[in-house]
């Protein structure tokens, strides 16, 4: 919830006489033309009566524009988005409030907010008369199917006088921002970790410590409970010595989004690159959610969170705020120059990483080598693959050759990865289930192999 212009006057256009005549309608000017018209057939005819015609049809509009170029309202706006982060294809609504913080009424008033034309049309309100210490509350909808961040503002009010012969706007200063975030989707509670321990359970875990102060025994403090007290260290340094307690485990989980421009073909909604960001957005949310901690890496070696003492969020902050920070990134996150994935694998060569889900685009064999790397360094690992080329191709046309995109797909198998192909469409909630079946295969196979040669 964001306000904008919350207790501010709306600035007054300077420019004195000038401004208020470039406000005049067609009306106006109309009125002012005829008068000016008037005027010099009564001086060339010689009628009095005709000129008396013509100075009232001038000095109208002029009158009206000087009256409410002159007119001095004191009215404060605000705005509140509901959500202010709302996912592609959803709508959000935008509540616009007006008080008149004058001691006089108002008159006719338009309220028009400025919003991107991808937002939708341009909303426009005809107020009419506020009364002092009044209120005026109006609300529209806006809905983007691309995601990004879209600013809201300034709110604009268009004052005219009761004749129509004049408008003037006035502006406020504020704006706010609509986050508009990747569709996610609902998963399954699937085991997709690479082992059969059970969900969460993976090779490589990370102790959710309480501090740096609590990683060895230290001396008591004010506080502390007698039943943590170590008596023996006590008993050797003289003084009350204060055992580190047992901390829970978390396990952890990186989802890796490939955004090389040369990965990925077409562009829009329904691309494969977008339905690269929405997988993510699905996992991140998904892990978060069973209790992993997670962090969002991408093809540039760049990493959300990227503070902290391991760069995973969910174990030092709420999963709603890592979460809110991590969709925020993938709303704006865009197509990158690089040509490979070998600063993604810098950041994972210091091991211990747990979990890895990828979303990949078209590879060639260097890149596949890297991701076979990459397994290594991983207590499992997910990889969803996106030939682009079956995205931007018609259905009604003739299939291409699959032979490099299964070449890929068997070369990932064979290092270690659930590798799964993402045809045009399909829902990342099936994939996840095939995902863990592909596992549960694997895993079953291997079980019945090791059982026939002992």
């Amino acid at each position: 919830m964001t306000q904008a212009g919350t207790g501010q006057t709306a600035e007054e256009d300077k420019g004195g006489l000038r401004t208020a005549l470039a406000g005049l309608t067609t009306r106006g000017r109309s009125f002012l033309a005829a008068g000016v018209a008037a005027a010099i057939c009564a001086y060339v005819l010689g009628q009095s009566d005709l000129l008396r015609v013509g100075l009232l049809l001038s000095v109208l509009p002029l009158v009206c524009a000087t009256v409410l170029y002159r007119t001095r309202y004191r009215v404060a706006g605000s705005r509140r988005l509901s959500p202010a982060r709302v996912p592609a294809g959803s709508e959000a609504r935008v509540h616009l409030r007006m008080d008149n913080v004058s001691r006089l009424p108002t008159g006719l008033l338009m309220l028009q907010d400025r919003v991107p034309y991808v937002l939708g049309p341009r909303p426009r309100f005809v107020l009419d008369r506020v009364e002092a210490g009044g209120r005026r509350e109006v609300s529209y909808r806006v809905r983007s199917d691309l995601r990004g961040r879209y600013p809201l503002g300034p709110l604009q009010l268009r004052l005219t006088d009761p004749f129509g012969m004049c408008e003037l706007t006035r502006s406020f200063s504020t704006y706010d921002t609509l986050t508009v975030i990747p569709r996610v989707e609902a998963l399954p509670p699937v085991r997709l970790t690479g082992e059969a321990k059970g969900y969460g359970d993976g090779r490589q875990r990370s102790l959710a410590l309480a501090g740096e102060d609590d990683i060895i025994p230290r001396g008591y403090r004010y506080g502390d409970d007698l039943r943590r007290v170590h008596w023996r260290l006590t008993a050797r340094y003289g003084e009350l010595m204060v055992r580190r307690e047992e901390q829970p485990q978390r396990s952890r989980c990186t989802v890796l989004l490939d955004t090389r421009g040369i990965a990925f073909q077409g562009a829009g909604p329904d691309s494969a690159f977008e339905w690269a960001v929405s997988g993510t957005a699905s996992t991140l949310v998904h892990m978060l959610e069973r209790g992993f901690s997670v962090r969002l890496l991408t093809d540039t070696g760049n990493s959300v969170p990227g503070e902290g003492a391991d760069g995973f969020a969910g174990a030092s902050q709420e999963s709603a705020d890592a979460a809110g920070m991590m969709m925020d990134t993938l709303a704006v996150i865009d197509h990158s120059d690089g040509t490979g994935l070998s600063r993604a694998y810098d950041v994972l060569r210091g091991g211990n990483e747990g979990l890895l889900i990828a979303f990949l685009g078209d590879l060639d064999d260097e890149q596949a080598t890297v991701l076979g790397k990459m397994r290594q360094r991983s207590g499992g690992a997910v990889a969803f693959l996106l030939d682009s080329e079956t995205w931007v191709r018609e259905p009604t046309d003739v299939p291409g050759p699959l032979d490099q995109s299964e070449d890929r797909l068997r070369m990932l198998r064979e290092a270690g990865w659930t590798a799964v192909t993402v045809p045009r469409g399909a829902g990342i909630a099936d994939l996840w289930r095939e995902a863990d079946r592909q596992r549960t295969h694997v895993a079953s196979t291997g079980s019945t192999a090791g059982g026939d040669g002992s």
